[in-house]
């Protein structure tokens, strides 16, 4: 049966918890009473679900005996957490990229162990220095994947297909995250990308925030919606409010709760769902309270946007979604 308001799986992104301790050391390293902590400071935020996000825990470099460990904090705090997001580890970043393809594998089976349902992956890289160095990082560029470098875009695809099929065997999907100026950088590279690789449980995750809040002009939102949810199957949800004089060659944008940005969700979910989105919803914000703007992003979800009755219509997504067993890998 379909989700409602009441039953989609809804979960906190982990961005607002650093992944050091005050005394220096890393969170990947600390007592498990200290990731219970954190969860149940989700938990009482309003969450029943956490989006394991590895600038917090990487769960990818975690023992099994840790994994379980961090499983149990969760299920501790009264926390279900159905997906993981792997930032910043292209398959197909130079002098890297078999190290972070490694990684990825090694996600992958963690999120099996943890339950999870989906594994978010991107072909963005680390922060650069100048980008360190802003308030908001995404207002000066950073790393750019090579437009026409066919030998670079049949390596993502390459990878990234492998990602998948192991994925598969696991009982998993994949998603991939938007981001500018990678491969996952516009609609119809996003979908060119996922049509390539062509596999049911790999699709999209629409992170339209990503690239509205760019300092330059960007792709109208409404067209991204419709180029890629039919392709979706997992959602980073976030909004900002965007400014622009394109006289002047003026851009501004600024993070802003769901309800009040650029982007109208209620409007962006109508269509998800005309297309058969059923995925699960990562609610995340940057700055400020970031877990008290992610928990009023998650109420303005249930309360105005998603489904409130059963047998509403829904579509056919060109991906396999959430709770259902992604199809057969086809042999090649």
């Amino acid at each position: 049966m379909p989700y409602t308001a009441e039953n989609w799986p809804i979960a906190a992104a982990l961005l607002q918890f650093p992944g050091t301790r005050p005394d220096g050391t890393a969170v990947q390293d600390a007592p498990a009473g200290d990731w219970q902590q954190v969860f149940e400071e989700v938990a009482d935020a309003g969450f029943t679900n956490a989006d394991l996000t590895d600038s917090w825990v990487r769960p990818g470099d975690l023992s099994s005996a840790r994994l379980d460990e961090l499983k149990a904090a969760a299920t501790a705090a009264g926390l279900g957490l159905p997906s993981i997001s792997a930032i910043r580890r292209s398959v197909i970043e130079e002098g890297n990229w078999e190290d972070n393809l490694a990684y990825t594998h090694r996600t992958l089976e963690a999120a099996a162990q943890l339950g999870c349902e989906v594994v978010s992956i991107g072909l963005h890289q680390a922060i650069t220095p100048e980008q360190r160095k802003q308030l908001w990082f995404w207002t000066v560029e950073g790393h750019k994947d090579p437009v026409g470098d066919k030998e670079s875009w049949n390596n993502a695809v390459t990878r990234i297909r492998e990602v998948g099929k192991h994925a598969a065997e696991l009982g998993l999907l994949v998603s991939l995250e938007m981001y500018e100026d990678t491969y996952l950088g516009t609609g119809d590279s996003s979908v060119q990308l996922v049509q390539d690789i062509d596999l049911p449980n790999v699709g999209l995750n629409p992170d339209l925030g990503n690239l509205i809040r760019l300092h330059r002009p960007i792709e109208d939102w409404r067209e991204l919606v419709h180029k890629t949810l039919p392709y979706s199957n997992y959602w980073h949800v976030k909004n900002y409010i965007r400014d622009e004089n394109q006289a002047r060659n003026q851009y501004v944008a600024m993070p802003a709760p769901m309800e009040s940005g650029l982007i109208s969700y209620r409007e962006a979910f109508q269509f998800a769902i005309s297309v058969g989105f059923q995925g699960v919803i990562c609610t995340e914000h940057y700055g400020g309270d970031g877990l008290s703007v992610t928990a009023a992003n998650q109420d303005y979800l249930r309360r105005q946007v998603l489904p409130k009755r059963d047998g509403y219509a829904l579509g056919t997504s060109l991906v396999a979604q959430g709770r259902q067993t992604p199809a057969a890998v086809p042999a090649r």
